[in-house]
């Protein structure tokens, strides 16, 4: 997937970029710009690196004067929804890379707002948050009042503590307060778009903070379903780390209203690259919720065990209902996950807590 995503910046797409380039400003040289940037290393860039080469080139070859240069992207990068298809990061990288003096500052700012509707800005935003952190969280605070769905977004998005693909804020990881403005003004937004980067934001600080979210979530939820949304997505760690106040909030605090029985797997060894069984039966004594979760123990390539958690369903149940579950789990490698051989584990979990623990192994 990786490699099918960093290849939409090809050479037909570097040549219909600098073609718009030169349309906007006519000194501007097609062949030596796609010749500089598809040098010796482009082959092994990855995405980022590739956008990161393609910003330093437009400024090689863009005027030297920031205005001048800001005034042509401006002209170019409307053409959104066309070639550039959503992938023209490295315009608001332009702006991070020559765009970070005082003298440009408002340039700046005012360029990435316009720019983030076309291509995010998040990442191009986090450098400016941590040379000039109240500064530049002042204008999230406004970016966070925008009439703009993009606009608002990027005033969450861009100052999570830990973006994936981004520059971690570590000032945040240590003390979050300086973005809880921002996602109180945004919990009501009526953008799922919005929304979801509250919620993954949230989501970011629980990992460091999980008592300060638990707090958030028990104040907000129950007050609003676009808010009690937000505050489903934002404690996925949470509820999966058993987390129980968050459990409490979401009614998945009866655990000992449920019992288990007929815990077992269809095989005890599974070959990488297969599927593994397993079932069991709940039946409840009272009317409840139920979440009902499996951990896998993984065998590292260190061999150490590494713990993940995956999510069955959650249901309501009634009192002295039974109910049967047959699940099956691929061990099939993947982009994100590598199995190694070796004895491995896999414990049912209901509403938080362990019930049971079989063993197997992958060969």
């Amino acid at each position: 997937m990786a490699d099918a995503i960093k290849d939409i910046y090809n050479r037909d797409y570097l040549r219909k970029l600098a073609m718009d380039m030169q349309g906007a400003h006519p000194p501007f040289p097609i062949e030596e710009f796609i010749s500089s940037v598809m040098d010796e290393t482009w082959e092994g860039l990855e995405l980022k690196a590739r956008m990161r080469q393609i910003t330093v080139n437009l400024g090689k070859f863009l005027p030297e004067n920031y205005v001048d240069a800001i005034n042509i992207i401006d002209k170019v990068i409307t053409n959104h929804g066309t070639w550039l298809d959503g992938f023209c990061l490295y315009f608001c990288d332009f702006v991070e890379v020559y765009g970070q003096g005082e003298k440009h500052w408002d340039i700046s700012m005012a360029a990435l707002e316009r720019y983030t509707i076309h291509a995010s800005a998040e990442f191009a935003v986090r450098p400016f948050i941590i040379n000039h952190e109240g500064r530049m969280m002042a204008q999230m605070q406004a970016w966070s009042k925008s009439d703009n769905p993009h606009v608002r977004r990027l005033a969450s998005e861009g100052c999570r503590p830990a973006l994936p693909w981004g520059q971690a804020l570590n000032s945040f990881k240590k003390d979050p307060a300086p973005i809880l403005p921002i996602l109180e003004q945004l919990k009501t937004d009526p953008d799922l778009y919005v929304r979801k980067s509250v919620a993954n934001n949230l989501n970011d600080i629980s990992k460091t903070h999980p008592a300060l979210v638990a707090q958030i979530a028990k104040d907000w939820y129950g007050k609003n379903e676009l808010t009690n949304w937000i505050v489903k997505h934002a404690c996925r760690t949470l509820l999966k780390k058993a987390n129980p106040t968050v459990l409490t909030i979401f009614g998945f605090d009866g655990a000992d209203k449920i019992e288990t029985s007929e815990f077992s797997l269809n095989a005890s060894t599974v070959s990488i690259g297969g599927d593994l069984q397993f079932s069991f039966t709940l039946q409840s004594k009272e009317a409840t919720k139920v979440r009902l979760e499996y951990a896998i123990d993984f065998v590292k390539a260190n061999g150490k065990h590494s713990r993940k958690i995956f999510q069955i369903s959650e249901s309501n149940v009634k009192a002295k209902e039974k109910k049967h579950y047959t699940k099956n789990h691929s061990f099939a490698d993947l982009s994100t996950r590598k199995h190694y051989a070796g004895n491995h584990a896999l414990t049912l979990v209901v509403n938080g807590t362990e019930r049971g623990t079989l063993e197997f192994d992958i060969k």
